[in-house]
Parts: structure tokens; sequence; C-alpha cells
């Protein structure tokens, strides 16, 4: 904005969009992640700069934003002794000491810090700076070469950032949480264990009605017997040996 005093200076907002994975710097308009971890596609953000005259004007934008849901073993954590807010107004300034110091290109994947809200920001003296160095061939670094370097150049380090923050800083490798489970993969090893149990109670269920229907089938076969046993078998001989006659006793007719 050409204008001078409150009508040139602009503050920078999102008005629109995934506002809880993204945020803004409102002064320079830098947006960063918040947290978008086990998430990937494009989010869609509607940034917004606004002037502060009198008669406040206002112009919008889209910035769409592909989070890949592939990750790196080489990210190193840089742990700063400052307010979020100081080191993201200064970031620029951390990542040219980091490769002025390395001799790798060094980019900032993520700027972290335990307090979200955005009035909670300069309550928490301790910033993450999640970073990643690539070599001259463009190759990845590992990363306990990235974690070397910065233990043996810790001193020189931490000189040149006190003259970008004007401020004694301590400057600490930290341990980078391990990568979080895809969603498909998640979804996939939960509906396996859902299947699995499934199938177990299936099972279950078979065995046990086999084994009841065993069960009343024995019981049923000595019922007919004792039925069997209680009735006149017209077959079955007398104490003689002689077979019964098939005929009823006379006096049953009588």
């Amino acid at each position: 904005d050409p204008d001078s005093g409150d009508n040139g200076f602009l503050l920078y907002s999102l008005v629109g969009g995934q506002t809880n994975e993204f945020d803004i710097n409102e002064r320079t308009g830098q947006i960063f992640t918040v947290s978008v971890a086990g998430k990937a596609g494009t989010f869609n953000l509607e940034v917004q700069a606004a002037d502060r005259g009198t008669r406040r004007l206002t112009a919008q934008t889209t910035v769409s934003v592909t989070v890949d849901s592939s990750s790196s073993s080489n990210i190193v954590m840089l742990v700063l002794n400052q307010k979020i807010n100081v080191v993201e107004r200064n970031i620029d300034e951390v990542q040219r000491v980091l490769e002025d110091n390395f001799g790798w290109n060094v980019y900032v994947v993520n700027i972290y810090s335990k307090e979200f809200e955005r009035k909670a920001r300069s309550s928490t003296n301790e910033t993450q700076v999640w970073i990643i160095a690539f070599d001259e061939a463009h190759q990845e670094v590992p990363a306990e070469d990235v974690k070397r370097k910065l233990r043996e150049q810790k001193d020189e380090i931490e000189q040149e950032l006190e003259k970008v923050f004007s401020a004694s800083i301590s400057a600490a490798v930290g341990e980078a949480p391990a990568a979080a489970a895809r969603p498909e993969l998640t979804a996939a090893i939960v509906l396996g264990v859902l299947f699995a149990a499934t199938f177990i109670a299936f099972l279950a269920y078979v065995l046990l009605d086999l084994k009841r229907k065993r069960k009343y089938g024995k019981q049923d076969s000595v019922k007919k017997v004792e039925i069997m046993e209680g009735i006149d078998n017209p077959w079955a001989v007398d104490k003689n040996g002689s077979l019964k006659s098939l005929e009823k006793p006379e006096h049953m007719y009588n």
C-alpha cells in the first residue's frame, strides 16, 4: 500500500478456510502451520489485508496450501528460548544464520509452541523451529549430520542469533516426535482388528452351537430309549423264549 501513516499500515488475517491447521502473522502476512499431523490434501485459505485508515480498505485473496502425506526422517528440531511471535518475525534471519554456519540450504518446516492461541503466544519463552537441510546436490542431509553441526557450532550460532534477537540466546537440539501413522494405514489396521474380532466371535458361536446340539442330541436319544423300553414290543420274547402274540388278549376286547 503506497499510502502513509495508518492508511499504509496493513494487517493480515485469515477470514476463511482451515484456521485450526494454519495461522498468519498479522504484520508480515507470513502463513505457517499450527498442526497438520496426520493430514493430507489441499487447504484453501482466504487471506485478507486491511489498512488502518478512517475509511478502512480491504482486499482478499485465496491461498491454496498442499500438504503431502509423506514425511521425512531428516527433520531436526532446534529449540530457541524466545517467544513464538518473536521467532516468527525473525525467522528469515534465523534461516540465514543456520545456512551460513552449515554451508547447506536450510528450510524451515514448521514453527511450533505449546501455546496455540493467538492471545497466549507471548506467554511461553520456548519455540521449536523444525528444519531440514539440503546439500549442493539437492539431497536431504541426514538428521544426525545436521545435529552434529548444531552441536559443534553451537557457540557461533548463538552469538549470531544474539545479534538477530538482541538478547541472550540458547539454541538446543530437540528430539522431533515420530511421524504419525497415515490415516489410510490407521483405518486399515482398525478394520483388520474389527474383522478379526468378528470372525473370532462367529467361530465361537458356531462351536458353542455345535456343542449345544450334541448335548441335546444325546439327551433326546436317552429319552427315546426310555420311551421304547416303556412300550410293549410286539417282537419281544416271553420268559419261555416264545414270541409274544401280535393279537391282544381276549379279555381286552370284552
